[in-house]
């Protein structure tokens, strides 16, 4: 496997990275309870809300090694470089780190943007070829993953770099180590996975497929002074 990157070494932002633009998205609360099975299936709740490597979770579904495609290791510096607001709790000058992470054989499965103190970066991707999680594995690092937000939207670099239609799924969250953050990640899933855990969305009574129509159906609602999150009123 070859990775390629090239590193920035000024403070003039490179090109971005691939965030979503939700038509739904949740907080903390959202995480901690869960959703409605009709909004997320169950199989996929485990992907997205848990606290487990999502790398090990794909190499376990696939039966394949995940490996990576490094395609931008820039630094950022101070920059917020348009990051969720957690990205204020590491440290700078920041690196931003984004990744494809496919199967052996070639199949994109995710993508994924994490942004690190540039000045310890090299303490943890020793191999930056290599996924955070088997990095870090390798450290035998002890982490917690605090999952801290979930999107549903669409990207055009995405559709076309996991050559799948929209909307896709996708989340933000900290890696916690020895009580201080150490890496913010923003992940985002393929639909190809459904070929594995099923569709998205169970279905309704009456056999529609909740997603259909899905912008026509939200309506935003605010949940609490920090967070603003969409229900499905046809839930």
């Amino acid at each position: 496997m070859t990775a390629t990157f090239t590193p920035t070494n000024n403070l003039t932002l490179p090109t971005g990275w691939h965030r979503l633009t939700p038509i739904w998205q949740g907080g903390e609360e959202v995480i901690q309870q869960g959703l409605p099975h009709a909004q997320l299936a169950p199989a996929w709740q485990l992907l997205l809300l848990g606290d487990g490597s999502p790398t090990r979770h794909l190499q376990l579904l696939t039966g394949e090694p995940t490996e990576v495609d490094v395609i931008d290791m820039s630094l950022v510096g101070m920059d917020l470089d348009g990051a969720p607001d957690l990205i204020k709790a590491v440290p700078g000058p920041r690196l931003r780190r984004q990744v494809w992470l496919r199967t052996a054989s070639g199949q994109r499965l995710a993508y994924a943007t994490s942004w690190w103190e540039a000045s310890h970066v090299d303490e943890y991707l020793q191999n930056r070829s290599l996924p955070i999680w088997a990095s870090l594995a390798r450290l035998r690092t002890e982490l917690y993953r605090d999952v801290q937000g979930i999107y549903y939207g669409y990207s055009d670099a995405l559709k076309s770099g996991f050559d799948e239609e929209g909307p896709f799924w996708g989340r933000h969250y900290l890696f916690w180590h020895h009580g201080q953050p150490l890496t913010l990640i923003y992940e985002v899933f393929s639909p190809y996975l459904t070929k594995y855990l099923g569709p998205m969305q169970l279905l309704q009574e009456g056999g529609e497929q909740e997603g259909e129509g899905e912008a026509d159906c939200l309506e935003p609602q605010q949940a609490s002074k920090n967070q603003e999150v969409f229900n499905f009123n046809e839930l």
